[in-house]
């Protein structure tokens, strides 16, 4: 385990905390000093999160969100800033993946899926932005996806709404550029995370999948949650002080082609 306390008691909110890169995001902050509020609309998978991180010796706390409901998003934020003081950073990573060819696609399908991917992250960082502005700095981490600079078959709601973050991360960054408030968000390609089981069945199976992965990821390989989370590190942390509004491929190769 690293411990170079590159977020010393730095005061994290990380949503998706439950799984994949959102749960690997969060032990990566606790690792580095931050005391990470993990946020996770499955209780069960965000109080396991936590305990991986107590047992590290480090400090975490769980909470169970739905965040497309606007409410529980502010109530998330401020119950964080009244306890600890302040938020310093904000990692809107929780999101849904419901792959579908799109003249059959429902619209309790597009809903969700823009009222987690892009409704979510807009409320929890309207929520986290006057806590920010009161301190004077802040770094707030969007994840987007490579599907947000291209697409991929069966994808259209999906790409829609991971595009509307790249957008919404310029757009925050320079709305409050003089202020001390960072923002920018990454694009990770085909990471191996539960998120992307339903579309690798769409595609001939994971197995398939992962077989001709050199065919659009010239890496050859998945990434791993902890990559990602690695460069989660680097955003939230005062190594990227420079950074605002970039958005940050991490695929493999995928979108240099």
């Amino acid at each position: 385990m690293s411990k170079d306390g590159r977020v010393e008691n730095r005061i994290a909110i990380v949503t998706g905390a439950g799984s994949g890169i959102g749960q690997a995001s969060a032990i990566r902050l606790a690792e580095e000093g931050a005391i990470v509020i993990c946020a996770d609309i499955n209780g069960d998978a965000v109080n396991a999160t936590v305990k991986q991180i107590i047992d590290l010796g480090l400090k975490a706390e769980g909470r169970s969100i739905d965040i497309s409901d606007s409410q529980a998003c502010t109530d998330l934020v401020d119950s964080t800033a009244t306890k600890y003081g302040s938020v310093d950073i904000l990692v809107n990573n929780a999101g849904v993946n419901l792959p579908g060819v799109f003249h059959e696609v429902t619209n309790e399908t597009i809903d969700r899926t823009l009222n987690v991917n892009v409704k979510g992250a807009m409320y929890l960082t309207r929520a986290t932005l006057p806590h920010m502005l009161k301190n004077k700095r802040g770094s707030i981490v969007n994840m987007s996806s490579v599907n947000g600079l291209v697409s991929e078959p069966y994808l259209s709601v999906y790409s829609a709404s991971k595009g509307a973050i790249v957008m919404f991360t310029r757009g925050i960054a320079l709305d409050y550029a003089k202020t001390g408030i960072r923002c920018n968000a990454i694009c990770p390609g085909w990471v191996d995370t539960p998120i992307n089981h339903a579309h690798a069945k769409m595609l001939g199976g994971l197995d398939h999948v992962y077989k001709t992965i050199d065919s659009f990821q010239p890496i050859g390989r998945p990434g791993t949650s902890r990559e990602i989370a690695n460069v989660v590190l680097f955003l939230a942390s005062d190594e990227s002080s420079f950074m605002t509004g970039s958005i940050v491929s991490a695929d493999g190769g995928m979108t240099a082609q």
